[in-house]
């Protein structure tokens, strides 16, 4: 394997567009990783996995997993029960961890300009899925309650929690839902639909999800390893990730977003990366950067062998000739489909927060078409950094690239 030495882009110290940021007043997430951001940096820091083996989600073999390790809250309030499901205490845990401080900064600010949007692709289904099968073998005819695997039912019920009357809706858009509403929440704010906008993304591990990668044979049969030469497929995570957004300045701001849409395929990407390129370089056109400002980039990196070939492609022509440190962090969190970009993004912002390390990539062999990078090896930052990129790419080539930024002193 060829020795891969981390680099670090130099800056054009241009001035970033901040007309359209918006601040990250508070932020929390739930994974693999832990429950806080200590527990996140030790993890990403060192190599010893986070994944765990389960034998309930598909018949007759162990499968790897990402399985957030702690206990949910299970005070579900009785107006939110019709929505009661796992999802929403996977919600309900991590807005806890920050939930004293959004309804202090929210005060300030009519209910009605307060807005709710969040990313998911299982909802609640995970605790339908028994009645499911028991209706289905006419085992049973106890009704199924489905308002709360509805897409919509995440958002409704985290405003109904908050008493909040804004506008509330759910993105599902497969693998980029929670970027995306990251990116929905910024709009809301810059067409002053909004004074604060709680986004994120919330999924939890199901049985639905694993047994249908599994017949697309896209499951990892041990631990993923991103752009690694016996790469063999995914490993399914879960996270709940949640930030508060507005206008005001934060230690660290959601700068800009690019979106674009391949439509080449129902589940594989361009096989040339054209989609995702036109992500990334939109959303640093958008933050009025250059490929040589970000310094840490966090691939979607999947691990299968298309998603992987495509993505490298895609960095290349839009950071050419610059050394951007970057790694996948899905070996450590698994894949949390719509919550991926909220997890992900969270990641970013302690990045940039700490100014002291970056995710490590997996330690296994790099497929040597795909080598040519700067995986970080080494999880200190050598220098200090102002910009991170996020990438995350679904389905259907719903494709979306975040940059997150510290422009503070």
């Amino acid at each position: 394997m060829p020795e891969q030495i981390m680099g670090t882009p130099m800056s054009t110290d241009q001035q970033p567009n901040l007309s359209s940021a918006v601040g990250i007043q508070f932020s929390a997430a739930l994974s693999a990783l832990g429950q806080d951001a200590a527990a996140l940096q030790n993890a990403l820091t060192q190599d010893e996995s986070t994944l765990s083996a389960r034998t309930d989600l598909i018949a007759g073999r162990s499968v790897w997993v990402g399985a957030y390790p702690q206990a949910l809250s299970s005070d579900v309030p009785a107006e939110l029960q019709d929505a009661g499901s796992r999802n929403l205490r996977f919600a309900l845990t991590a807005l806890a961890k920050i939930e004293a401080d959004v309804r202090a900064y929210t005060a300030q600010f009519p209910k009605q300009r307060l807005a709710v949007v969040i990313g998911t692709s299982t909802s609640g289904i995970a605790d339908n899925e028994s009645m499911l099968k028991a209706r289905f073998q006419q085992q049973s005819s106890t009704p199924v309650l489905h308002q709360k695997q509805e897409m919509g039912s995440l958002a409704k019920a985290l405003q109904a929690h908050l008493g909040w009357e804004g506008a509330a809706y759910t993105i599902s858009t497969a693998c980029s839902s929670a970027a995306k509403a990251m990116a929905a929440g910024q709009r809301l704010l810059n067409a002053d639909l909004a004074d604060a906008v709680l986004v994120g993304g919330v999924d939890t591990l199901c049985k639905l999800t694993l047994n249908g990668f599994d017949s697309l044979e896209s499951l990892s049969s041990s631990i993923c390893q991103p752009c690694g030469a016996s790469r063999d497929g995914i490993n399914i995570g879960e996270a709940a990730g949640l930030f508060l957004l507005s206008k005001a300045p934060a230690p660290v701001m959601l700068l800009s977003s690019g979106e674009s849409m391949d439509a080449w395929h129902i589940s594989a990407p361009h096989p040339e990366g054209q989609g995702a390129a036109e992500a990334m370089q939109q959303a640093l056109n958008a933050a009025g950067l250059s490929a040589a400002d970000i310094g840490y980039l966090n691939l979607h990196g999947t691990s299968t062998p298309q998603n992987d070939a495509m993505e490298i492609k895609a960095v290349q022509s839009v950071f050419v000739d610059v050394h951007v440190p970057l790694s996948s962090t899905k070996h450590k969190t698994g894949h949390c489909l719509g919550a991926a970009g909220a997890i992900e993004a969270y990641i970013c912002q302690q990045v940039l927060l700490d100014q002291s390390w970056l995710p490590l990539h997996h330690a296994g062999e790099l497929d040597s078409a795909l080598a040519d990078q700067h995986y970080v090896r080494d999880s200190r930052l050598p220098q200090p950094m102002r910009y991170a990129m996020s990438n995350s790419f679904a389905f259907g080539g719903s494709n979306i690239s975040l940059i997150l930024g510290r422009v503070l002193p």
